[in-house]
């Protein structure tokens, strides 16, 4: 049997033995899908789209030198305002708590090193119930 054209009625035939497809471009489709699962994805999506890849700003204003908070978040405020506005900064934030050897230092996500100490006690406290450290799902790894 020969596919129907256009002209001919499609048989109940034509449609089972031949699935329509329809090719979409992947830069049309990403920024709508969730973030990536495989660290591989995330780091190549992050490094792909960061905002702060193309910043122009000094590499100091990405580490600030103090570890009190507040004044830590003076120092990079200029990096976490390029971080404000990046369509990758959950998953940049996702990847530095993932991987802590790392994303302890610097700006990720927006986020200064204490901020992001202590929204990992959080997350650890409210994933692992008080029985130590447990792989989170969303996060994966070892916590």
């Amino acid at each position: 049997m020969t596919p129907s054209t256009s002209l001919e009625p499609m048989t109940a035939n034509d449609r089972t033995s031949r699935p329509p497809t329809t090719v979409i471009s992947q830069d049309r489709v990403a920024p709508s899908l969730p973030a990536p699962s495989t660290d591989q994805a995330l780091r190549a999506r992050v490094i792909r789209d960061a905002r702060c890849s193309d910043a122009r700003l000094d590499p100091d204003a990405w580490f600030p030198v103090s570890a009190e908070v507040g004044r830590a978040r003076q120092e990079a405020a200029a990096a976490i305002a390029v971080c404000t506005a990046c369509r990758v900064r959950g998953q940049c934030l996702e990847l530095s708590l993932r991987h802590w050897d790392i994303g302890q230092h610097g700006v990720w996500g927006g986020l200064v090193a204490g901020d992001r100490a202590k929204l990992r006690r959080r997350l650890r406290a409210a994933h692992s119930g008080g029985h130590g450290p447990k792989a989170l799902p969303a996060l994966g790894g070892e916590w």
